[in-house]
């Protein structure tokens, strides 16, 4: 499974391709739109921005999904917007909306689940990976 290293690395590879194609690469992937998130660090109460791919649209949300490359712990920025939900997202370069964050429920994820793996079978072949249940979050426009 990836280390913290090698995922800031390849965070700060991806904003690189970025700023040197000045957006022209990078805000897309796979055939998914790229979001910019900003979490607050659940322990240093500083904002924490990474590059996630979102397979789904859910009206004016994004859903992304909290795979960490299938291993078996959840990704940093699960836990902050777990602990935190308010956030700010960032579209093709676009200024950051403040959003809301949310696990979907059982049933929501049931209904999305294959229809993302169906689409984007990587990942399917994260969710064989590990035991646990890779949760699916949807970011919201707050009110």
């Amino acid at each position: 499974m990836p280390s913290d290293f090698a995922l800031k690395t390849m965070n700060s590879v991806h904003r690189l391709l970025v700023a040197l194609t000045r957006g022209r690469a990078g805000y897309e992937f796979g055939g998914m739109p790229v979001v910019e998130l900003t979490t607050i660090g659940r322990r240093t109460g500083k904002p924490r921005t990474v590059l996630l791919t979102a397979p789904l649209r859910e009206g004016d949300g994004y859903v992304v999904v909290a795979s960490r490359g299938g291993d078996d712990q959840h990704p940093a920025w699960f836990l902050n917007l777990r602990d935190r939900p308010e956030v700010e997202v960032a579209v093709k370069g676009g200024e950051r909306r403040p959003m809301r964050a949310r696990v979907v429920s059982a049933e929501e994820r049931a209904e999305m689940w294959p229809r993302i793996a169906g689409r984007y079978r990587n990942y399917a072949g994260y969710q064989e990976r590990t035991e646990r249940e890779i949760p699916l979050v949807v970011l919201e426009p707050r009110d």
